[in-house]
């Protein structure tokens, strides 16, 4: 494909994924659609909610805005509590979607989603945390730090805090990073561990350092997806801690691009793992690379010859996975479904566990990501630092 027909295929993409979606039945959420339950408050609807007011806000069409308004209102209600959220389930997972309430109140002055804020903020005032001060991933995984976790539920304690609480608490959602930084990162190679207990007592945890054995590239990406988100939304005024999750978000760009494939531009699966049989070019986490990437570029968090890879990056991706089907129907593949650490299944973190998990197309973890890249590119193309499609 051109690079023009490329974007006309991804607007049809999305086009497609909303004509056959409601808060309902989310075609995008494919975990949902395979276990047959009713749909909840999620953190996948939550992204690709995201991904569709980023759209409204690049392009102006009003029907990313209507359908982002409509899908978060159904669950919404007026005295600000939500449907199917329970913040003493204490899932930080639960916490991503809130971040799209700050966007809706800004455009629709529905006081509800103010409402809805404060609901969510309750659950991260009383979240289980490590002694080392970082939010539980989920109350079921207790002692337990996961980098999936930083981007969701940092993000919107850091926006909050500053709107809301006179930045009460940007100091804490900073030392967060810190903490991971400190605790996650391996040395030798500068990758970041996918999780983290702190009691050792976990099968997957390393008994020394307390991490998970192998570097999964979609939880890298929600690593440096919440550098980037948190660190604009935290701003200047604490000028010292927003100077340091840029710097440590630009070493581990600068780390991640020794694994890029040549070929594709793309990450493996298992990060440093290219070699080994069973790894594979994986959409999502490729995707929220090169998100943060381009938006580190647009914010003047890294300079612009930057913008370049995640170009390069956003057209291996569609190049390889984006096409359409027998059908004709557009379609979105290369996308681990799912993957986390311990629980009744055994998750190990073997190289074995996450070469295992199911490759699936149209899950929101992979488009959404892609989607987010996708309005990078166009700020940029419209800053002048990109070539127009």
């Amino acid at each position: 494909m051109t690079r023009r027909e490329t974007a006309e295929l991804l607007n049809e993409y999305v086009n497609y994924l909303m004509s056959g979606s409601d808060p309902e039945h989310p075609m995008w959420n494919i975990e949902k659609v395979r276990s047959g339950k009713p749909n909840k408050w999620n953190y996948i609807d939550g992204c690709m909610i995201t991904a569709l007011l980023r759209l409204y806000a690049i392009t102006g069409e009003k029907k990313y805005l209507d359908f982002a308004d409509g899908f978060v209102s159904f669950y919404v209600n007026e005295d600000g509590t939500i449907a199917t959220y329970d913040v003493e389930e204490y899932n930080l997972d639960n916490v991503r979607p809130a971040c799209n309430l700050f966007s809706l109140y800004n455009l629709t002055g529905r006081e509800k989603y103010r409402k809805a804020m404060d609901t969510v903020r309750r659950q991260l005032e009383t979240m289980p945390r490590t002694k080392e001060g970082n939010f539980w991933h989920k109350k079921i995984y207790p002692n337990q730090v996961w980098l999936d976790g930083l981007y969701m539920a940092q993000p919107f304690y850091m926006e909050y805090e500053r709107r809301y609480r006179k930045m009460n608490g940007c100091l804490d959602s900073f030392h967060q990073f810190e903490n991971v930084k400190r605790l996650m990162r391996d040395e030798k190679t500068g990758l970041y561990y996918h999780g983290y207990d702190e009691s050792r007592e976990m099968y997957w945890a390393n008994e020394k350092s307390g991490c998970s054995k192998n570097f999964w590239l979609r939880a890298t990406g929600w690593f440096m997806a919440a550098l980037v988100d948190t660190a604009e939304a935290m701003g200047e005024q604490l000028y010292y801690e927003y100077r340091t999750l840029q710097d440590i978000f630009w070493e581990l760009a600068d780390t991640l691009l020794k694994y890029m494939d040549d070929e594709s531009s793309m990450f493996y699966q298992v990060i440093d793992k290219a070699d080994e049989a069973g790894n594979y070019l994986e959409t999502s986490g490729s995707a929220l690379i090169a998100y943060a990437i381009a938006k580190g570029v647009r914010l003047k968090f890294l300079p612009k010859r930057y913008a370049q890879i995640a170009e390069s990056i956003f057209f291996g991706i569609t190049n390889r996975y984006l096409s359409k089907n027998e059908e004709g129907l557009p379609r979105l593949g290369g996308i681990c479904l799912v993957a986390g650490l311990g629980g009744k299944d055994r998750r190990d973190g073997s190289l074995e566990y996450y070469f295992g998990e199911p490759v699936v197309e149209n899950d929101a973890k992979g488009t959404a990501p892609l989607l987010l890249l996708y309005t990078e590119i166009l700020s940029l193309i419209k800053e002048g630092i990109l070539d127009e499609f």
